[in-house]
């Protein structure tokens, strides 16, 4: 069997040699010059807990339209007219804003308008969310916003997303086999977190122990046994959704201390702060080693983990090449490659956002992250105790 990374780049040869090979539709795109399509959002309960919005077109009818993935589309609704890139992941759009997703090989399902590391719901002034105490939540529609909203999809400029496409161009499966390169605890995405002033087997950052849905769950939870995690942050669930996963109760994690936060990818938006700070304050009332995770292990866990390792002293290049460590695992990205350099970006759009700055390299880390936890809610007591806990 071929190494992971040799699959993925000869895929990506192919990608920049024949554009029509993204999509499969080259023909259907050179009969549809000019595409269009009317959609609308439907209801608020369209709405997931991360902010995106669901559309009443599917990934059929944008392609059968004649659109093609790394089209530029306009979409027009409300009072807003915005340029969005077509793709067929949430990933692809990496640090570039919004887009519309067209979630490629499954045809019948729903289209939705996404941001990257954001809620599109909020972000555009569409509705509101509550989250209730048991983290289940619910959206209101905004001031002069009555569903449903009728959304216009036209043409833009075709594949004028191209080159942006084909730098977050990955591929991962869910098959173990396919990564016989790669250790179990590799597979899970489950390391320790070694950078500077961060003590020895102190602090682990995973894929969802819990959640089966990439098909890591039961390594993640074996490596975090393995290293004898106690206590947990679940970024991703609620207590009744996380003990709805076939395996719950017979796994190691059941038995730990958990903390379930149910939390979006806006860690701008309060109720996602708010979530980060109780969060944090489990970790600081209980025991290392700790364990943050999400469903992938990859962007709520990566910006998480990041605060804490500005926190503990570490330097821009270890966090980011921490960050990058879940895809060298999971898609193969090399080193020195702009696919590499351009992904990285993402975590440091993500702490200049929270740490309110431009240049990272110009501040000191640990002062920026103590003013982020002090500014989401934690008293100078539990930073010193998180610290502490976190510390050599």
């Amino acid at each position: 069997m071929k190494k992971l990374s040799t699959v993925l780049f000869a895929a990506l040869t192919i990608a920049l040699a024949v554009s029509g090979a993204l999509t499969g539709c080259t023909q259907k795109t050179a009969a549809a010059k000019s595409p269009s399509v009317k959609a609308q959002m439907t209801a608020v309960t369209e709405i997931d807990k991360y902010g995106d919005i669901r559309l009443s077109v599917t990934t059929k009818d944008l392609l059968d339209a004649g659109f093609d993935y790394a089209d530029v589309v306009s979409v027009k609704f409300l009072d807003k007219a915005l340029e969005l890139p077509l793709i067929p992941a949430y990933r692809y759009v990496a640090a570039k804003g919004s887009a519309l997703v067209a979630f490629k090989d499954q045809l019948e399902r729903a289209a939705e308008l996404e941001i990257f590391n954001g809620s599109f719901a909020d972000t555009y002034n569409v509705a509101t969310k509550t989250t209730n105490e048991d983290k289940s939540f619910y959206w209101t529609a905004n001031s002069g916003v009555a569903f449903p909203v009728s959304v216009e999809i036209s043409l833009a400029k075709k594949q004028g997303y191209y080159k942006d496409y084909l730098v977050f161009y990955l591929n991962r499966t869910n098959d173990r086999n396919n990564y016989a390169n790669l250790s179990d605890e590799q597979f899970a995405n489950f390391r320790e977190v070694t950078t500077s002033g961060m003590g020895a087997k102190k602090l682990y950052r995973a894929s969802s122990p819990v959640n089966p849905e990439i098909g890591r769950n039961t390594y993640a939870d074996k490596a975090a046994q393995n290293a004898a995690v106690k206590t947990f942050m679940n970024l991703a669930d609620s207590k009744a959704a996380a003990e709805k996963y076939a395996g719950y109760d017979a796994s190691y994690y059941s038995q730990q201390h958990v903390v379930f936060l149910g939390l979006g990818v806006d860690f701008t938006l309060p109720a996602n702060r708010d979530g980060l700070a109780e969060g944090l304050r489990f970790f600081a009332a209980n025991d290392a080693p700790y364990l943050v995770h999400c469903n992938e292990g990859q962007d709520r866990a990566g910006f998480v983990s990041a605060v804490l390792e500005c926190l503990m002293g570490a330097s821009l290049a270890e966090v980011k090449a921490d960050y990058m460590t879940t895809y060298e695992n999971y898609y193969g990205v090399k080193k020195g490659t702009d696919q590499y350099n351009a992904i990285s970006e993402n975590i440091e759009k993500n702490l200049r956002t929270a740490f309110g700055v431009q240049n990272l390299a110009s501040i000191n880390l640990s002062n920026a992250a103590t003013a982020y936890l002090k500014e989401i809610g934690l008293t100078d007591g539990e930073i010193a105790t998180l610290k502490q806990k976190l510390g050599k």
